[in-house]
């Protein structure tokens, strides 16, 4: 069984995290969260939703307090943690390895354990500091996954939006959202228009 550990911080674009589970859930593979004092405050600010439903939709729910959690131990086996949204407090804590909540401490493991780490992480703008702190987590082994949307696939919602995006981080743990919208091409040159001398 596919078990996957799902982080949320207090970053706005909490239904990233709430969108994820929902899939994962919808998948049948195992989830373990991990929710932030200020991503609950967020989710409630941000989103229909309330804790209770979010909290139901995981396998298993810890406290960001609990460093005795079993995912704060490289013994415990998963196939990946995703921060979705990852706040900039969150990637400087895993840039200089400062585990000092368990979402931190879990990505410190997913890293020392050589396991996939993915930082969607929210800011704009972006200043030299985020961006060092990226490299950084990058070269380290993290995959670093903004919150971008994509309009090839012609949104029509926001949901659409969120679809498209949470569907391209599945898939970079081999799992097949079925709402991901996929790039078809172009039907062909007569749809490019000309520009520029012949």
């Amino acid at each position: 069984m596919v078990r996957i550990v799902v982080c949320m911080t207090g970053a706005t674009g909490a239904i990233y995290g709430v969108r994820l589970l929902e899939l994962l859930a919808e998948m049948g593979v195992e989830r373990h969260l991990v929710l932030s004092k200020w991503a609950q405050v967020t989710l409630l600010e941000e989103t229909p939703h309330d804790l209770d439903y979010v909290r139901r939709l995981a396998t298993r729910v810890y406290s960001d307090a609990d460093q005795a959690a079993p995912i704060s131990s490289g013994s415990f086996r998963h196939d990946g943690v995703v921060i979705a949204p990852c706040s900039m407090k969150t990637l400087a804590g895993i840039r200089i390895g400062y585990a000092d909540n368990l979402i931190i401490r879990a990505a410190d493991v997913a890293l020392k354990e050589q396991r996939r780490l993915v930082l969607m992480v929210r800011e704009t703008p972006l200043n030299a500091i985020h961006l060092e702190n990226m490299l950084f987590a990058a070269r380290a082994g993290a995959i670093i996954f903004p919150a971008m949307p994509a309009f090839y696939h012609r949104p029509q919602s926001v949901d659409d939006i969120v679809n498209q995006s949470v569907g391209r981080l599945l898939d970079l743990f081999g799992l097949d959202a079925p709402r991901l919208p996929r790039w078809r091409g172009l039907a062909g040159d007569s749809d490019i228009p000309e520009t520029g001398e012949k």
